[in-house]
């Protein structure tokens, strides 16, 4: 029985993505949750990582999906008390309003977003576009889906760009400087190796932009070396996959000691 059928009948999704993969380097309870759906994982950043990525890539459909709201407009709103409190976007009426407003955004098929994440992104997008990166790096198909197998493993997932003989990855990130450590601590090492050997590709760049003002912008180039270490994640994930497949879910059994 092929992996994606194995996959199927355990966990009812025969397919593996990146983010999966990356849950399969700990604990395999999560890993199984994760395939199941039963993990939605989310963050302020992942979400301006979105809106960020679809103002570069797909503008349009953000303008389409995007409804943006001001602080201002939802304090209006609000109570005199509330208003006049020191901090009232913590206080239960302001988020009470909000989440109305998120509420009723969706059922528009909308996404409710700050007007200063919204004005945030659009900066940094203007910023790329002066240092002429979205005609270079950023410049080719997005938004690009697959659904391949390497060596009889099955994939899935988009890539941001796919230039002329290169793959390019938007990141936004708190440092340009620092990026080298997010890259192993995200595994984004495993997401360049699943990208690069799908398409064939070698050259692989993320261009990496500060999310705080001057929204510095950096292009990094993905390292032989990098690409090796994301392929031995890649595999490591697989062999805890397929024991868990053989034995099923295991208890972690170790601990962590140290003394502070």
């Amino acid at each position: 029985m092929s992996l994606r059928d194995r996959l199927t009948e355990k966990v009812g999704k025969g397919h593996l993505s990146y983010s999966s993969i990356k849950y399969a380097l700990g604990d395999m309870r999560l890993w199984e949750m994760k395939m199941r759906g039963q993990i939605k994982y989310t963050s302020d950043a992942l979400v301006f990582g979105t809106l960020y990525d679809m103002l570069l890539f797909e503008r349009d459909k953000a303008v389409s999906e995007y409804q943006v709201i001001d602080a201002d407009e939802i304090l209006a709103g609000c109570s005199q008390k509330t208003q006049d409190s020191k901090s009232p976007h913590l206080t239960n009426e302001y988020k009470s309003i909000k989440g109305g407003m998120e509420t009723d955004a969706e059922s528009k098929g909308k996404t409710l977003v700050s007007a200063s994440d919204w004005k945030k992104a659009n900066e940094m997008i203007e910023r790329l576009d002066a240092c002429g990166l979205t005609d270079s790096y950023l410049k080719g198909k997005y938004q690009v889906e697959f659904n391949e197998e390497i060596d009889g493993v099955p994939v899935k997932g988009f890539l941001d760009c796919l230039g002329d003989g290169f793959i390019t990855d938007s990141k936004s990130a708190r440092s340009v400087d620092k990026f080298r450590y997010d890259v192993n601590s995200w595994s984004y090492d495993i997401q360049a190796y699943i990208y690069t050997k799908v398409f064939n590709i070698k050259d692989y760049y993320w261009v990496v932009q500060e999310k705080a003002f001057p929204f510095y912008p950096a292009l990094v180039k993905c390292s032989d070396e990098t690409l090796f270490r994301g392929e031995m994640k890649f595999h490591q994930a697989l062999e805890n996959i397929e024991k868990w497949l053989k034995d099923g879910t295991q208890t972690q059994t170790h601990y962590a000691e140290f003394t502070v």
